[in-house]
C-alpha cells in the first residue's frame, strides 16, 4: 500500500444492483489500466467525473469499464452519450448493467465491471468523485513497482471542510499508520475511492463481497488483502532463511549477526536451534544497543535463556550475516565493511 498525490472529490452514500447484460472487452485489446466504475443514480456527478477521466495524462492504453446497477435516473443515457467522446480520444468505454428494480449492491457492480475489463491494473473510481489529471499515471507507476499493494492517495472534499476530521485522518496517515490504524472505526486506511492495484493481486484477494446494502465490501477486501500480504511476506522470509541456512550457515562453525535491532533479532529467532547456537554475537554501531551488553532470547524454552553479546562492529569477528538494508545508510555500512578489509562471499553475506 502506498500514498499518492491525486485528489478525488466528494462522497455520498451509494447503493447498487445486479445484471445479465455485459459488455465484453475487445478481443486481443488488453489495456494497461482499466478504470472500474460502478454507477447507481449518479447523473448529478457523471459529467464532471467522466471529463476528469478523459483529462488523465497517462500515456499508455486505458479503458473505462462501467456497470450500471439499475439506476432509475438518466445515468445510463448520460453514459451512452459520453461513449463517442471517449472513443474519439482512443479510450474504449465498456458499459453494461441491468434494469431490475432491485439493486444488487456496490460489491456486485464492481465485480461485474472488473470481469468485463481487460486492464493489467485496476483503478477504482466512484461515479460521484473526480480525479486530478495525474492520478492514473502516478498510481500506475507506484503499483507497477509494488504489484502486491493497494495503492491509494490523498483526497479533498467538496464542499471544502465537510467531514473535516475524517479527511484530515485520511491525508495525514504515515506509512506505518496505514497498518497500525486498520482497527479503527474509520474503515480501510487506504480509502476505496482511491484504490489502484494489479489485476493479479485483485484476483488473488477478491472478488468483492456481494452481500449488498450494509456490507462493507471495501473493508472486507482490505482485510483479506492484508492477510494475503502477511502470508506472502512470511513465506518469502522463511524461504530466504532456509536457503541461507542450507548454503551458508551449514558451512560455518560460528558467526556474528550484524544488526542488534529488529531485523537481526528476527533472523536469530528464525534460525534452527543448531544455527542459533552458532551465533557468537550481535554487532552494531548504535551505542544504546551496545551498552545493554546482551540480547536475551526471552522466547527460548532453554534454561537459562540464551544471552548473546552485543558488540561494536570493530570489536566483533567474522564471518558476518549483515542484516542492514544496503540503501538505508548512505554508504556508511559499506564503509564500515571496507574498514575491516572483508570480502563478500567469504567474510560476510548480506541478508537484508
Amino acid at each position: 500500500m502506498s500514498d499518492g498525490d491525486p485528489e478525488p472529490a466528494p462522497k455520498r452514500p451509494c447503493s447498487a444492483s445486479a445484471s445479465h447484460e455485459r459488455a465484453e472487452p475487445a478481443e486481443g485489446a488488453s489495456a494497461a489500466v482499466s478504470v472500474i466504475m460502478p454507477v447507481f443514480n449518479a447523473s448529478d456527478w457523471l459529467d464532471e467525473c467522466l471529463q476528469a477521466i478523459l483529462e488523465q495524462d497517462f500515456q499508455d492504453r486505458m479503458e473505462l469499464s462501467v456497470y450500471d446497477d439499475g439506476s432509475t435516473d438518466n445515468s445510463r443515457e448520460l453514459l451512452e452519450r459520453w461513449r463517442q467522446r471517449f472513443e474519439d480520444r482512443g479510450l474504449p468505454m465498456l458499459i453494461s448493467g441491468h434494469s431490475s428494480s432491485s439493486p444488487r449492491g456496490v460489491g456486485f457492480a464492481k465485480n461485474q465491471a472488473v470481469r468485463q475489463s481487460s486492464g493489467r491494473f485496476l483503478c477504482f473510481q466512484d461515479a460521484d468523485d473526480f480525479m486530478k489529471p495525474q492520478r492514473v499515471r502516478l498510481q500506475y507507476e507506484a503499483a507497477a513497482a509494488n504489484p502486491t499493494a493497494i495503492v491509494g492517495c490523498k483526497v479533498s472534499r467538496v464542499p471544502e471542510g465537510s467531514t473535516e476530521r475524517y479527511t484530515r485522518w485520511i491525508n495525514s496517515l504515515s506509512p506505518e499508520q496505514l497498518l497500525t490504524q486498520v482497527y479503527t472505526s474509520h474503515g480501510p486506511t487506504v480509502i476505496m475511492p482511491t484504490w489502484f492495484c494489479s489485476r493479479d493481486w485483485f484476483e488473488k484477494v477478491g472478488p468483492f463481497n456481494e452481500g449488498g446494502k450494509g456490507v462493507p465490501e471495501d473493508l472486507l477486501f482490505f482485510y483479506q488483502s492484508l492477510r494475503r500480504r502477511s502470508l506472502l511476506e512470511e513465506t518469502i522470509w522463511s524461504l530466504r532463511v532456509d536457503f541461507l541456512q542450507e548454503r551458508v550457515l551449514s558451512q560455518w562453525e560460528s558467526f556474528t549477526v550484524w544488526n542488534a535491532g529488529k531485523q537481526g533479532r528476527r533472523l536469530y529467532r528464525s534460525l534452527s536451534p543448531t544455527n542459533q547456537k552458532k551465533v557468537k554475537a550481535f554487532c552494531d554501531v548504535d551505542e544504546n544497543k551496545i551498552q545493554k551488553g546482551f540480547y536475551t532470547y526471552e522466547e527460548s524454552k532453554e534454561r537459562p535463556k540464551p544471552r548473546i553479546p552485543v558488540l561494536h562492529f570493530t570489536n566483533a569477528s567474522p564471518p558476518f550475516i549483515v542484516c542492514v538494508k544496503l540503501d538505508m545508510t548512505h554508504g556508511v555500512l559499506e564503509g564500515n565493511l571496507r574498514s575491516l578489509q572483508l570480502k563478500e562471499g567469504i567474510h560476510y553475506y548480506h541478508f537484508s
